[in-house]
């Protein structure tokens, strides 16, 4: 028998509880004379004047399955690690206690207690000394003013592709825990996929999308960036004083892209590693492939192409103005968390 299930009190005894009470005598006496609990004999005695009988009552509905100490543990397990599936804990309680559960009794479970089935958020690993970069960074740039952000051609590459992003499984976590350790997927950046591409935007709007073939190295890169940049720069009225950002992967620091720019960007803005948080094109990325291009049946490269210009051109300024804006907040945040990950500003 459970620990904390309540002994069953016989017909017999409730009479003896209700005959003393009718003697007059006090519920004090009466559980001394019977043995038992004050609050015990008062509960008899109450159900007997509201019933008119000591006989127990039909429940309404089946008895729990699992106590509190069982709940307990379902939780505890599910702390300790999130990615446990709702079918093994069940198998996990049958084996321990021996008591069959339905994995959705489970899931009630966790619902109840607040862990909800999530997707986990994919984010890089960050390293103790790009936490440190990325710390000296915000602290840099987090006091300038929307006039500097607004002069800043953000640049980026991503991956789409044709089928949508890949599988991932779901985890138990609460609410506002999306960035603790166990709760994230560390990823490498473009692990593979269909189209890979070069953008640029500012405040005022997107730049060029440009598509990259076979692959991304210095020469492509350096192409790209001839081709691109200036036209990019003059069509987004950025002035003669613009700045260029560009992260710190090495095909963009190699000594001819250096050169190049050097001599042909008036200044440069240069994130730090692993930072997507603190570029808002990384936004664009995200709201074209889930909110835009996934609405057409996408069956090959040339048509993910396409759609992927068509979406590309029609991001309206205002969209890219409210991304850029959030320069200061991005930056805050980053210094809040010590250059460690934080929540990315939910601004679409």
């Amino acid at each position: 028998m459970s620990s904390n299930k309540k002994h069953h009190m016989s017909n017999d005894m409730r009479e003896l509880i209700i005959k003393l009470h009718k003697e007059k005598k006090s519920l004090r006496q009466i559980a001394k004379i019977v043995g038992k609990t004050h609050s015990t004999v008062q509960s008899v005695v109450k159900k007997f004047e509201m019933t008119g009988s000591v006989n127990t009552l039909p429940r309404s509905g089946r008895p729990k399955i699992l106590n509190s100490r069982d709940r307990r543990n379902i939780i505890r397990k599910v702390n300790e690690n999130p990615r446990i599936s709702a079918p093994k804990l069940a198998v996990d309680v049958e084996l321990e206690i021996g008591k069959i559960v339905h994995p959705e009794n489970i899931r009630r479970i966790l619902r109840k207690s607040g862990l909800n089935g999530r997707i986990p958020r994919k984010k890089p690993f960050i390293s103790l000394e790009n936490r440190r970069k990325r710390l000296e960074f915000a602290k840099k740039y987090g006091n300038e003013d929307e006039q500097f952000w607004n002069k800043v051609l953000f640049t980026d590459e991503s991956k789409f592709n044709i089928f949508g992003p890949d599988s991932r499984g779901k985890i138990w976590r609460k609410k506002n825990t999306e960035l603790e350790e166990k709760n994230l997927i560390p990823t490498v950046k473009h692990g593979g996929g269909c189209v890979m591409v070069w953008g640029s935007m500012a405040a005022a709007g997107v730049g060029s999308l440009v598509f990259i073939q076979p692959k991304m190295d210095r020469w492509v890169y350096l192409d790209i960036i001839k081709s691109n940049l200036k036209s990019d720069a003059a069509k987004l009225k950025l002035g003669n004083n613009w700045i260029f950002q560009q992260d710190q992967d090495p095909k963009h620091t190699a000594h001819v892209v250096k050169s190049w720019l050097l001599y042909n960007v008036p200044k440069q803005l240069h994130s730090p590693p692993q930072s997507p948080d603190l570029n808002p094109i990384e936004h664009v990325w995200d709201y074209l492939d889930r909110h835009r291009i996934r609405k057409h049946r996408i069956t090959n490269v040339n048509m993910l192409k396409n759609i992927l210009l068509e979406e590309w051109n029609k991001i309206p300024p205002s969209y890219t103005e409210k991304l850029v804006s959030s320069m200061n907040r991005r930056l805050k945040a980053c210094v809040n968390a010590k250059g460690c990950k934080n929540k990315i500003l939910n601004i679409f």
